[in-house]
């Protein structure tokens, strides 16, 4: 890693108790701040789909955020704008360019930690 990241301060915050909740149609994101850092838990209800849930939130066509994060429980398949689909499920580790759409496969929520976008997601872009 040539540009180590580092932090100054010990601290331990839940999810439990974020500092923001956003929670449009569908979802529920739990945000906790620590130093120079957000981190989210995004929790999609089955039915959930990013054209329908998050899009009149967003006013993109497409999912406009780069993601990082790792899935906890369920399964979300995400299709890019050239077509190319993936399914994320539980316990793996993934990334996620901008210029998506997204939905909840199956009847178990998805749930996953997100360590990139949880600053902005779900929330207007103005």
């Amino acid at each position: 890693m040539a540009n180590p990241v580092g932090v100054t301060e010990f601290k331990v915050k839940s999810h439990e108790s974020p500092d923001e909740v956003r929670a449009p149609s569908k979802t529920r994101v739990e945000v906790v701040q620590l130093e120079g850092y957000t981190i989210g838990r995004f929790k999609f209800e089955p039915g959930w789909r990013w054209s329908e849930c998050i899009k009149p939130v967003a006013k993109t066509d497409y999912c406009q955020l780069s993601h990082v994060g790792h899935a906890f429980s369920g399964s979300i398949k995400v299709k890019m704008k050239d077509g190319t689909e993936k399914i994320i499920k539980a316990g793996e580790s993934y990334t996620i360019p901008p210029g998506h759409d997204a939905w909840v496969e199956g009847n178990e929520p998805f749930v996953a930690i997100e360590v990139m976008s949880a600053d902005v997601f779900a929330k207007p872009n103005v």
